[in-house]
């Protein structure tokens, strides 16, 4: 696949031939939803907790006794059907919301959805993405230069901002700063890279320099 590359004037200054392996890659969608799933289960905490008629406490005593009384036989205060009771099949810590998916089938989906996002014409490939200062301003002045060279059949007429994530060779600590205050904005290292990330955001910037990192992090030694 060859795509444009351009400054970040919005000024197109060459071709780049994707490498294949990543950007030619079949869609299953089945696949790419399972990888999700998981990525989303193991951001769960898990840190909900209630108190069932064990752990509430008072209710050690019988209320009253068994027969006699003409009232219903009850054990505890603490019992679930009582006011202030234990909850029954509450949440709690104990449950694992962990999710294992084999290392080759995430990296198959990362590669499936950017080849999706290669494909419908929202990647844009930088020849560099530098800031002298870790101004807002600048770097909002750098997507809206960009924006116009997306596929303009995806592209809304609508006031609100598109969401854009820019994956970054390495840290760039004034990118970052310059981007973390602009709505739907985000940047991530490309060795960081995964599906719900990439599939969270509609636009994808990467300066060439990502793509070889992409490419030495995830590409397997041999073809899937």
């Amino acid at each position: 696949m060859l795509v444009n590359v351009y400054n970040q004037n919005g000024e197109k200054v060459g071709q780049k031939k994707l490498p294949p392996k990543i950007f030619d890659v079949k869609l299953n969608p089945d696949l790419a939803r399972q990888v999700v799933i998981s990525q989303m289960a193991n951001q769960r905490q898990g840190t909900v907790q209630v108190k069932d008629r064990a752990e509430v406490r008072g209710g050690g005593r019988k209320p009253w006794r068994q027969k006699g009384t003409g009232r219903a036989r009850h054990g505890s205060i603490r019992s679930p059907i009582w006011r202030h009771g234990g909850v029954t099949f509450g949440p709690t810590k104990e449950k694992v919301f962990k999710k294992i998916i084999p290392k080759k089938m995430r990296r198959k989906s990362l590669f499936m959805v950017l080849t999706e996002k290669a494909r419908n014409g929202l990647l844009l490939i930088l020849d560099e993405l530098r800031l002298e200062q870790p101004k807002t301003k600048l770097m909002k002045e750098i997507i809206k230069n960009q924006i116009k060279n997306f596929n303009v059949q995806q592209i809304k007429k609508s006031k609100k901002p598109e969401s854009v994530l820019i994956v970054l060779p390495q840290k760039d600590e004034s990118v970052v700063r310059a981007s973390r205050n602009i709505p739907k904005t985000m940047t991530i290292q490309a060795k960081d890279l995964n599906v719900l990330e990439v599939l969270k955001y509609k636009y994808l910037i990467i300066p060439q320099q990502g793509i070889e990192v992409i490419e030495k992090t995830f590409s397997p030694k041999r073809n899937l």
